[in-house]
C-alpha cells in the first residue's frame, strides 16, 4: 500500500515516455534520456511490490525455496533502482523545484540503499540470518522512501500547493528518516523479545 502511489506515478511516466510526449520543464530530462528513468521505475516497482512478501514470516518458514528465488530477483532489482537513482541525480539537470541540498541527500540514500543490499547478501553468504534480515530491511525501507514522501508532502498539498526550497528538503528527507526509524525500532523490539517456545508435537489421531 505504501508503494502504491509511486508505482502508479511510475507507470504513468513510462506510458508517457512510450508515446510522443510534449516536452515540458518537468519532463525534458526524461524525454532527452529515457533509459535511466525507465530502468529506475521498472526495477523500483518490482523491488517494492515483490520485496514486501520477503518479510512475511509464514512465507519464509513454509516456502524457503520461494524466498531464495525471489531474493535472487530482488537483489539485482534493488541495485538497479539504487544505481539508476544515483545516475539520474548526478547526470540529469536538477529540477527547478529541488533545492541544491537534495542532491547530496539523494546521493547519500542511494549509496546507503545499495550498501545495505550488498551487506545483506554478504551476511547470508556467511549464514548470518539475523544480519541478513536487518540489512535487507534497511535497504527496503530506503527503497520505500518515495511512498512515505507522498505522506510527508501531504500537509502542503492539503494547503493547496507543493513545498519548495527548505520545505521540500524536509519533506523528502523525512520520508527516508521515518522509514529507517521504524525499521530500527522493529529490529530492536524483535531482538528484545523472548524466544518462542517450540510447539508441542501434535498427538496422533
Amino acid at each position: 500500500m505504501l508503494s502504491l502511489v509511486p508505482v502508479l506515478a511510475g507507470a504513468v511516466r513510462v506510458a508517457e515516455l512510450a508515446g510522443d510526449p510534449a516536452v515540458t520543464a518537468a519532463n525534458a530530462r526524461f524525454v532527452a534520456s529515457p533509459g535511466p528513468v525507465v530502468a529506475h521505475i521498472v526495477s523500483a516497482t518490482l523491488y517494492s511490490l515483490l520485496g514486501a512478501f520477503q518479510f512475511v514470516p509464514h512465507i519464509r518458514r513454509r516456502r524457503p525455496g520461494w524466498h531464495r528465488a525471489a531474493g535472487r530477483v530482488l537483489v539485482p532489482a534493488g541495485l538497479v533502482a539504487a544505481l539508476s537513482g544515483l545516475w539520474m541525480t548526478l547526470v540529469y539537470a536538477r529540477p527547478p523545484a529541488d533545492d541544491v541540498l537534495l542532491t547530496p541527500i539523494r546521493l547519500f540514500f542511494g549509496v546507503a540503499m545499495a550498501g545495505c543490499i550488498v551487506l545483506g547478501v554478504l551476511a547470508i553468504l556467511r549464514r548470518d540470518v539475523l544480519a541478513h534480515r536487518a540489512w535487507m530491511a534497511r535497504g527496503y525501507a530506503i527503497g520505500l522512501g518515495a511512498g512515505t514522501q507522498v505522506l510527508t508532502h501531504l500537509p502542503w498539498v492539503l494547503l493547496g500547493g507543493e513545498p519548495g526550497g527548505t520545505g521540500r528538503v524536509v519533506a523528502m528527507l523525512a520520508g527516508w528518516v521515518i522509514n529507517l526509524a521504524v525499521v530500527e525500532w522493529a529490529l530492536r523490539r524483535r531482538a528484545a523479545a523472548p524466544p518462542r517456545a517450540p510447539r508441542a508435537p501434535r498427538a496422533p489421531r
